[in-house]
This record gives structure tokens, C-alpha cells and sequence, in this order.
């Protein structure tokens, strides 16, 4: 463990006007109940936890309900109301900003602002939008935009078309899953090979990708103009976060596949209750199967690349 504490890219922040919205929708985080939050408690647990900085975003379903300009305001809300957070705070928190998707115009405009004006460190994008995979063509200006900014996107799953499984809340099991769709299908349409600026966090150690990238470079056969070299090349310049993905079985995987620097400390709290995140904070640092120095930068030397700021908080 760094002296410095933990960088954690996976965070969750609940304003009180998000929780509202949800409630008014009867929305759910694929499922799982809506935990309680607030500011002073998450330092509390980060301090338990040797968390230095906890980047927060918003988690599933985002921002839109279904009404393009209610999205932009709510989205609006809770990155003005996070920012302020880390205008108090910047040594414990930093900021994925949320986007209106799929009102494209609002989410370029929000990205700006966001960026510019509140100065995000990323932005969160959910890993479909209404049933559309983020290689989409519609999402290419958008791309464009993060990219052209060499911004930090954070992809964090959300429900999909699937049904749910009784007793099998979406992020039990259809969460990796929908990561692992959604990476796959920017790799395959070359959202990875033609923007090389941005950097991309995929959530839940890449859901199933690292165990499977062989398997997935079959897609090349469906794909003119990709190989199976090149989807694997682009595969791995996703960067990975640990949240509740540190077991003894995955990290293996994990640290065979990512390239070198690019997985991140990540303890998905609230939605994982503390004591779920202290089993997985224990698995991470009492794996015995890092190179030298490994473990040190999964926890924070691999977070302060990426959100530079942070390595001088």
C-alpha cells in the first residue's frame, strides 16, 4: 500500500436531487437498491479504507429518464453539485462528469462545460444508451469531442435488453457482461484505433474481456479492415479498475492481459457495501503473484498518470 493512500476511479456520488429523480421515475441501478450517501460519510469510509481520492460519477441509468431536456438539467445538477465537492475537497475527490446521452447535442454541450468550465476530471458514459453499444456511428462526434480533449472516460454498465434473472439483479451478472459488449463493439468498429488521445476505464476489471480477448479477436473475421493482431492491440489499451473484481481467479487474468500501468484501484462504494469492499481490498493486497511495484501502482502510482492533479494532492 502507497503511504499516499488509494486513488479509487470508481465511485459513486447520490445528490439528494439524483435521488429524487430516480425516485419520481422508479428507477434502479439494474436492480439494486439506491444506498445511502452523503459527502462526510464517504470521507469516513475512505479513511477507513486507506482511500485517499475517490473519482465519483454517477452510476446506472445515468442521467436520462426520457426526456432530452430534463436530462440536461439533471445531468447539469449533479456535475455542478459534484464540482463543488472538489473545489471543498481536490485532495479527496475528483469528478466523472455525466452526460445526457442519447441527446447528442446536450451531451457535447455538457462535455464542454464540464471540461472546460467545471473542470472534470473525466466523463462517465453508461455502457449502452437505450439499447445502443457506445461503437455506434451515432456516438462518433462525440468521440470525437473526448478525444480531441484527450479526456478520461469512465464506462460504467447499465441494464440491457436482457431480462432479469430472479434473484439475479442486473449488476450480479448482466453488468460484466454489458461491459464486455460495449468494449468489444468499440474495438471492432475503431473507436480505439482512431482515437488515441482519450483514455478509457473500463469498469469491473473489463467485465469477462481479459479472460476471453483471444476468443473476441474472432470478431475480425466479421470486420473488414481489423485483424485479430489489432483488435487484440486495441483491447488492451482499455484501462481496468479492480472494483469487486480482485479475487484470487480474475486478477490473474487482469494482470496477464492489461498492459502495463493501465489497472486502477476501484471499491464501487456505496453500491458495494463496505464490508463486500473490505474482502475485496484484502484479495487485492494479498495477492502474491505481482512484479515488483505493482501492487503500489494499482493502487495509486497507475490513478496519478492518468488524473496528474492527484499526484500532487
Amino acid at each position: 500500500m502507497s503511504d499516499s493512500g488509494r486513488i479509487d476511479v470508481h465511485q459513486h456520488l447520490v445528490p439528494p436531487a439524483y435521488r429524487e429523480v430516480m425516485e419520481r421515475h422508479g428507477a434502479t441501478a439494474g436492480g439494486w437498491p439506491m444506498p445511502g450517501w452523503d459527502a462526510r460519510s464517504a470521507i469516513a469510509m475512505m479513511d477507513r479504507r486507506s482511500i485517499a481520492t475517490g473519482v465519483l460519477s454517477v452510476s446506472s441509468p445515468g442521467t436520462h429518464f426520457g426526456d432530452d431536456a430534463e436530462a440536461r438539467a439533471v445531468a447539469r445538477e449533479v456535475n455542478e453539485y459534484g464540482a463543488e465537492l472538489v473545489k471543498d475537497r481536490p485532495d479527496r475527490f475528483g469528478l466523472f462528469a455525466s452526460l445526457p446521452l442519447p441527446d447528442l447535442d446536450g451531451a457535447l454541450a455538457e462535455a464542454a462545460y464540464a471540461l472546460d468550465e467545471l473542470r472534470a476530471d473525466g466523463v462517465v458514459l453508461m455502457s449502452n444508451v437505450q439499447g445502443r453499444y457506445l461503437g455506434d456511428k451515432v456516438f462518433a462526434p462525440l468521440w470525437a469531442e473526448l478525444d480531441a480533449r484527450g479526456a478520461v472516460v469512465f464506462i460504467h454498465p447499465t441494464g440491457s435488453a436482457l431480462p432479469m434473472l430472479d434473484g439475479m439483479p442486473g449488476p450480479v451478472v448482466d453488468f460484466p457482461h454489458d461491459t464486455t459488449r460495449t468494449a468489444l463493439h468499440m474495438t471492432l468498429n475503431g473507436v480505439l484505433s482512431r482515437h488515441t488521445r482519450m483514455k478509457v476505464i473500463l469498469s469491473h476489471a473489463g467485465g469477462f474481456l481479459p479472460y476471453a480477448a483471444w476468443r473476441f479477436t474472432l470478431g475480425s473475421q466479421f470486420n473488414p479492415g481489423t485483424t485479430p493482431e489489432g483488435v487484440l492491440a486495441d483491447l488492451r489499451r482499455f484501462h481496468f479498475d479492480t472494483a469487486l473484481s480482485a479475487g484470487p481467479f480474475a486478477l490473474p487474468s487482469l494482470l496477464a492481459f492489461a498492459a502495463p500501468g493501465h489497472v486502477l484501484y476501484g471499491s464501487d462504494s456505496p453500491f458495494a457495501a463496505e464490508e463486500q469492499g473490505r474482502l475485496f481490498d484484502s484479495m487485492l493486497d494479498d495477492y502474491d503473484g505481482y512484479e515488483p511495484g505493482q501492487l503500489d501502482a494499482i493502487n495509486r502510482g497507475n490513478g496519478e498518470a492518468l488524473f496528474p492533479r492527484l499526484g500532487q494532492a
